[in-house]
């Protein structure tokens, strides 16, 4: 015991003196510490906040009880040219699949809406009044997605028609508080009278299924739905596994169940089932979810390789600094072995100052995190926690930041400081080799084409962008609101008044009504016959619009014209890519022939010119449009430029007074557009940052090298000097081979970041041609700085004082 504690007083009393020599050490070359600490500090933060924000991905979905028993049903289609999937399931799926898929344990139908909800006190004033969206559900959702009931779990949970179930925030802001609550009701729809029957927990931020209203699916008369042609992303299926039956033997009965419902039936697009798991969904490529927040793993992955660069710079950058600073301490190092210090002593020593300085770095990195945070937050509108108590887990992490990167950017200086030759070292005439030289132009080489590659890859990512705003889209977007109609059959006997009313405000161009604008997200898609023939290579978009929607979006006519005014159908509009899939090349040819879809036959009357109607990734969808006022969905209105203003606040105006009890909603088309691109400008935004820590981390470690070839250039800089040669000349020694070294970078780089923005490119159906140009401008900007970085350093060296570098052998 009295050994063992003697030990333990060495080790702590050594790292005493260590630590206080390593303080005393770093505060002497004040410069080279300021610049290690910076660089870390730099790329610690950044390391924090992508692991926060991957953490928080990573964690959604998770912690429900039985998580990895509960599935989602969703839907794809495979047609002879086209794929399509969905998130949804037709809504009799649900009681089919319960009695016939052997291994569900409970199932449920969730059925995603909107719209007014009014709530007033005993008084009947109004308290409330905006649009929310709401969750249909059957009682066994409750079962599969279980939440913490405030009260008791509600007797008759969701059996009975218009009984609703409320989250705590909802419930506190409806009604001032969960028990306040219960018993109480509210209005949905304008007709749908809810009583609240309970009140659970928030669900947590990171779940794909955003639990706040939640309402029998009695009340839609949905229970006993037997329509299944019908699938929608807003009508999901949710089922729990029974714990005793794998999932092979659970896919083995959905796959008969497959054939006996869609194969056997020949329903179009060889139509299936699909299971996915929970902890899929907020992953997925090709299914979307009800919070409408999804990244693919390959994103995370992307984001955390990305961390991994920045670390890789700062580390690469300390090395460069250390081993500058090595034969400066040289004489150090040979005085410690002269007076009886080991090696393992004075790794020991090196590594405790790399210790501090990391220590140091992180607890800056902290602080410049928290700054940063609100920024990522409202980058992401994601409700991330940054907090290192109440989440252990970053803790870790920041731990084990600290020891990797004392390790990784502390072993290699200390290596070479420690194994100088004591003789040599007293002397000052340590020489570090050609082999460690040659390392440290490696890592050079490597910091640097990770700081092109990422030039490169934001250059084409702003050009793309640049690209996606500026092609013109087919039809007309600017000062074009879009405002939302009502779809209750009270409000659709007032319609006609309502758009004659906005035609008379000043500034009012045109209007029309519409399910949809040129451009949008939402989509209907349909299966179709043309002239009698059923078509099984591909579904076409619908969409309902009235007459004078191709004149309102400047959407040129090639053959025939618009149909005759109408409230129901009496023709159809075709666009380009239409009838090229049906095999008709001339527009006149396609003017007659007769379409049938949904129960719905009519001529074609016109074919209009394709334009670009989803986000730019995906190709021009065949497209035909039709009359349907029950359709309609939207009022477009095209105004004056000069009269926005004061036509918006009159449009509102004579909403409110022909709608009194909805919500009014609207938006100009261009800003809506420029919605789409959201995620591809934070891509941007995220490598004009990233790209510039990594510049800001890579020139430092170029100024490291520069300062340890011109430390160690500094006599046969003296000699060139007195044989004649100017400081021009000394600078274009120091400089020339630093300029190889970023060339050589770049032949590295170009490569590799062509490989990735191909990549990128390639997920836009329409994008800018890769030429040479961003490789080369690269590769000027990193010429130009590192010419900067080094002639600053190699400049100070040539006009050194010459006596002063000759006067000691």
């Amino acid at each position: 015991m009295a050994y063992h504690w003697i030990s333990t007083w060495k080790i702590k009393a050594m790292f005493r003196i260590n630590l206080k020599i390593a303080i005393r050490n770093l505060l002497k070359y004040k410069v080279y510490t300021f610049i290690n600490v910076a660089g870390l500090a730099v790329g610690m933060a950044s390391c924090i906040l992508i692991f926060i924000f991957i953490k928080y991905q990573l964690s959604f979905d998770q912690g429900y009880k039985n998580e990895d028993r509960i599935y989602r049903i969703v839907t794809d289609w495979n047609y002879n040219s086209f794929t399509d999937y969905s998130s949804g399931s037709p809504l009799p799926l649900a009681n089919a699949a319960k009695v016939e898929v052997a291994g569900i344990e409970k199932i449920a139908r969730v059925i995603q809406n909107g719209g007014a909800t009014i709530v007033k006190d005993e008084a009947g004033r109004q308290t409330y009044k905006a649009a929310r969206t709401v969750f249909f559900a059957d009682p066994e959702l409750f079962d599969i997605i279980p939440v913490t009931w405030l009260s008791s779990r509600p007797a008759n949970l969701l059996v009975e028609p218009n009984t609703v179930v409320l989250s705590e925030a909802t419930a506190k802001l409806f009604f001032g508080g969960a028990e306040q609550a219960v018993g109480k009701s509210f209005l949905f729809w304008n007709q749908m009278n809810l009583k609240v029957t309970g009140v659970f927990k928030d669900i947590p931020a990171n779940s794909s299924i955003p639990l706040n209203i939640v309402i029998s699916i009695e009340s839609t008369g949905q229970k006993n739905n037997k329509d299944w042609g019908s699938v929608s992303s807003g009508d999901q299926v949710f089922f729990l596994k029974s714990p005793n039956v794998s999932e092979a033997a659970l896919q083995a009965s959905l796959d008969q169940f497959n054939k006996i419902h869609f194969t056997d039936k020949n329903v179009p697009g060889n139509q299936k089932s699909v299971l996915q798991k929970l902890r899929d969904i907020h992953f997925s490529e090709k299914y979307n979810n009800f919070s409408d927040t999804t990244i693919t793993r390959k994103e995370i992955y992307g984001l955390a390789l990305i961390g991994l660069f920045l670390m890789m710079t700062a580390c690469i950058n300390f090395i460069n600094l250390a081993t500058a600073q090595s034969v400066n301490r040289s004489k150090e190092v040979g005085v410690r072995k002269v007076m009886g210090s080991m090696r393992r002593q004075l790794v020991l020593q090196f590594l405790t100052e790399t210790l501090v300085i990391t220590v140091v770095a992180l607890l800056i990195s902290c602080i410049l995190a928290e700054l940063a945070f609100p920024v990522m937050q409202n980058l992401f509108k994601e409700k991330v926690v940054f907090s290192l108590f109440q989440d252990p887990v970053i803790l870790v992490f920041m731990l084990g930041l600290v020891t990797f990167v004392s390790f990784l950017a502390g072993f290699y200086p200390a290596m070479v400081m420690s194994g100088f030759s004591p003789a040599l070292a007293i002397k000052n005439k340590v020489n570090i080799n050609a082999g460690s030289l040659s390392l440290r132009r490696i890592l050079l080489i490597v910091q640097f084409s990770i700081t092109i590659v990422l030039i490169i890859s934001t250059i084409v990512i702003m050009k793309q962008m640049e690209y996606v705003r500026e092609k013109p889209l087919g039809f007309a977007t600017e000062a074009i609101a879009m405002v939302d109609i009502p779809g209750d059959s009270l409000c659709r006997t007032r319609m006609n008044s309502f758009k004659e009313s906005v035609k008379n405000i000043r500034g009012v161009e045109m209007v029309s009504y519409c399910m949809r604008p040129p451009l949008s997200s939402s989509m209907n898609t349909t299966n179709f016959s043309l002239n009698g023939i059923e078509n099984k290579d591909f579904e076409v978009r619908i969409s309902s619009n009235d007459e004078a929607y191709y004149q309102l979006f400047n959407i040129p006519f090639l053959a025939g014209k618009v149909y005759a005014k109408s409230d129901t159908i009496n023709g159809y509009i075709a666009n380009e890519s239409f009838i090229r899939k049906v095999g008709i090349n001339d527009p006149q040819a396609a003017l007659g022939k007769i379409i049938s879809q949904n129960g719905r036959v009519a001529p074609i009357v016109g074919v209009v010119k394709d334009f670009n109607d989803q986000y730019l990734k995906e190709n021009i969808s065949p497209m035909i449009f039709y009359q349907m006022t029950r359709h309609y969905g939207q009022l477009a209105v095209k105004i004056d430029k000069q009269e926005i203003r004061h036509a918006m606040k009159e449009i509102e105006t004579q909403w409110n007074e022909y709608f009194p009890n909805e919500i009014y909603g609207a938006k100009f088309l261009d800003e809506d557009i420029n919605g789409y691109y959201e995620a591809d400008q934070v891509t941007g935004f995220l490598f004009r940052v990233f790209a510039g820590i990594i510049i800001f981390i890579s020139f430092i470690g170029l100024f490291g090298l520069i300062s340890f070839v011109a430390t160690q250039r500094t006599k046969e800089i003296a000699i060139r000097k007195v044989l004649g040669a100017s400081t021009i000349e000394l600078v274009k020694m120091l400089n020339g081979s630093f300029l190889i070294m970023v060339f050589v970078a770049n032949i590295v780089a170009w490569p590799l970041a062509y490989l990735f923005v191909s990549n990128w490119l390639a997920g836009f159906a329409y994008r800018m041609d890769l030429s040479i140009w961003p490789f080369l401008l690269a590769m000027c900007i990193s010429m130009v700085i590192t010419l900067i970085t080094v002639s600053i350093r190699s400049y100070k060296a040539a006009v050194t004082n010459t006596i002063d570098a000759l006067k000691y052998e």
